[in-house]
Parts: structure tokens; sequence; C-alpha cells
């Protein structure tokens, strides 16, 4: 039976954020993932979920300088430095939680940018966030993205990622596959999510095309989490979704499975 982790980013925003790990806990959730949680002490997160009861399975590295633009800096040549310091931020909130896992946003193209550039300095980038969380104990994840969602993005398909991880060539490198990102850009989700079984440490799941819950769109998830099961996936499924109204009422769909 497929693990729910809900992502407190976007569940339970009827309350405040460090009050959410509770509200999951009451829910039936024993795993959490949240997106950013830098507006918060470490400390504070980390009491949060250890109150609660719940375990920390992933959150982002910060996403760069929003005046900028940025969705994170993992490929951008020329924010070496900026990626080096915020990984150090992301593995000091990690830490602080327990949490094993962390994602690395590729970043968005920069006008007039060479893409061979962005390529090589991402590869580099990851190639030292492995090793640097691999002497802390924890994994790294890249998401492809949907054009919709985050436009120009650099990294928007499961063959690119499969590819710059083979280029990482690192065990504690893994592929974040998100079914609403990768249902909006290439569709195929069985058989790909099957494919790739090998480099997959993470699942997230949001119906499309609305990103609210499943049973809301186009996706079939009660076939698709038998899938997961069937396949032999035994990680985290993030519940990475918006809510159509109270998020309780919205976990009708989830109760099979926690």
């Amino acid at each position: 039976m497929p693990q729910l982790a809900a992502n407190v980013s976007m569940l339970f925003v009827e309350v405040p954020f460090l009050d959410r790990f509770a509200a999951a806990a009451r829910a039936g959730f024993r795993a959490v993932e949240y997106q950013y949680p830098y507006e918060w002490k470490a400390g504070d997160v980390a009491a949060a979920a250890r109150e609660a009861g719940v375990e920390v399975v992933l959150h982002n590295m910060p996403s760069g300088d929003p005046q900028r633009g940025e969705r994170g800096t993992a490929c951008l040549t020329g924010r070496e430095a900026r990626f080096r310091e915020d990984l150090d931020i992301a593995i000091d909130y990690a830490r602080a939680a327990q949490c094993p896992n962390l994602h690395l946003m590729a970043g968005v193209v920069p006008a007039g940018a060479d893409r061979a550039a962005l390529h090589a300095t991402y590869v580099a980038n990851l190639k030292h966030a492995a090793r640097r969380l691999q002497g802390a104990g924890m994994r790294l994840f890249i998401e492809p993205l949907s054009e919709r969602t985050v436009a120009n993005c650099f990294l928007r398909s499961s063959a690119q990622a499969a590819q710059i991880l083979e280029e990482v060539a690192a065990d504690n490198a893994l592929l974040q596959y998100d079914v609403f990102h990768m249902q909006l850009m290439e569709g195929n989700l069985a058989t790909t999510l099957e494919r790739l079984l090998p480099r997959i440490g993470h699942i997230q799941i949001a119906d499309a095309p609305s990103r609210q819950e499943p049973g809301t769109g186009e996706i079939n998830f009660d076939f698709l989490l038998r899938h997961l099961d069937a396949i032999g996936y035994s990680g985290w499924v993030g519940c990475e979704y918006n809510p159509r109204g109270d998020t309780l009422e919205g976990l009708k769909w989830a109760k099979p499975y926690l």
C-alpha cells in the first residue's frame, strides 16, 4: 500500500505553517514534506514535526534570489557560490528535522543563455551536492517541472533527468517524479514509472490539469497507486496539491491509504 506524506506547504493551509504538522498527524499521515521552511527557525520546524510525531521526508533547497526571478540556482552559470551557500543552509534545516532528502531545483533558463553551459554547470553543482550530502547521510532529488507551472524551466522531462543522473553518477542522486508535472509534459505515466523505477527516490501526486486532489481531473489514481505497489515502489508518495476547499474534506480519496 502506498505510503502517503502530506505536503504541509500546500495542505492544511487553514492553519499556520507550524500547526500543520499536528493537523497532518490528526488526519492520519505518518510523514510530511514541505517546500521552503526558511521563514521559520530550523529548530522550530523540527520541534513542530517532533511534537506531532511525524517523519519529515523531503524539503527544497532555497530557490535563490526572488528579485532575479530565480526558481533554483543549480543550473545557473555564475551562481555557483550562491548554490553552495543555499545548499549549506538546506543541510542545516534538514539535519535539524532529521530529513534525509533534499530537492535541488534546477532553475529557469536566462534569456540568451547557452544551454550547453547551463547543463555543464548543473552537472557540476549536482556532483558537488552529492558529495556534501553523502557525508551528511542524505540524498538529493532532481525534479522535471512542467512548462505551464515554471515557464522556461531547465529540467523538463524524465528523459533529460535520467541522462543527467547518469552523468552525475552518484548513488545518492535520484529522480523526484511528480505525476502532475509529468502528465502535463509527457503522459505515459505507468510505463515511465516502471522503466525509471531504479532511479526514482520520491513520487509526488496531484491531479491534472488543475493540480488539485486525486479524483478531480484526468488521472486514474485508483490504477496508478495500485501500479506503484505492483512494480515494487516502496518510497513515500507526497501529496503536493492545492485542495479545492477544506483539506480534510478533500482527503476522502486518501482514507484507504491512511
